[in-house]
């Protein structure tokens, strides 16, 4: 079972079809009771940083709970695009903090050789590391991304993947039992498919 964090901001639909596609059951939910009892959490994100962290303090218990589940309970938690960026310190888009679970900032895309700013579409990923969550996926595919800013990990260890757009970014990271793609894996078809099915596993 996976739980989809729902605090308003998510590509939440895609997500729960896709894993229902995959045969993986989920249930959706914002309720800290039940994201207590929660083994595996995809946290979403679609919008601004600051307004992600706003209305996740908004709902009583929410915060606690999920670091409570990735902090003690280490349960697998994947942050997905904005939710990826919710993993890391800081971010340029807004003040608010971050979880801070894996060290890092959220940097926003300058436009650099004319490229244009949303990255938006299909780009390929470079494995910097050996990972359950990457097992039978083969370097070099394409993923659908579509995002203004980019994560920059304090930590290279913690770089998962890599991409390019204009300047090296990390499109994948990890640390222990949390993980985030920049890229949307709901979207991104057999491969994206193969992340998804090999999380539901861990």
């Amino acid at each position: 079972m996976v739980t989809i964090i729902d605090y308003g901001m998510g590509n939440i639909a895609s997500i729960e079809n896709m894993l229902y596609y995959l045969g993986v059951k989920s249930t959706i939910s914002s309720d800290p009771y039940i994201i207590n009892n929660a083994k595996r959490i995809i946290l979403p994100g679609v919008g601004s940083f600051n307004s992600a962290i706003d209305k996740i303090n908004k709902i009583d218990g929410l915060k606690e709970v999920l670091n409570q589940k990735a902090i003690i309970q280490k349960v697998p938690i994947l942050g997905i695009c904005l939710g990826m960026q919710l993993l890391t310190n800081s971010s340029e888009e807004g003040n608010s903090k971050g979880f801070g679970w894996i060290s890092g900032k959220t940097k926003k895309f300058n436009a650099i050789n004319n490229l244009k700013v949303p990255h938006m579409g299909w780009n390929t990923v470079s494995f910097n590391k050996k990972d359950k969550i990457l097992e039978g996926l083969a370097p070099n595919q394409k993923y659908y991304f579509v995002h203004s800013y980019y994560v920059e990990v304090t930590n290279e260890n913690n770089s998962l993947m890599k991409s390019n757009y204009g300047i090296d970014f990390d499109s994948g990271i990890s640390d222990k039992n949390i993980y985030g793609f920049q890229f949307h894996p709901e979207k991104s078809h057999k491969y994206g498919m193969s992340i998804l099915k090999n999380f539901s596993k861990l």
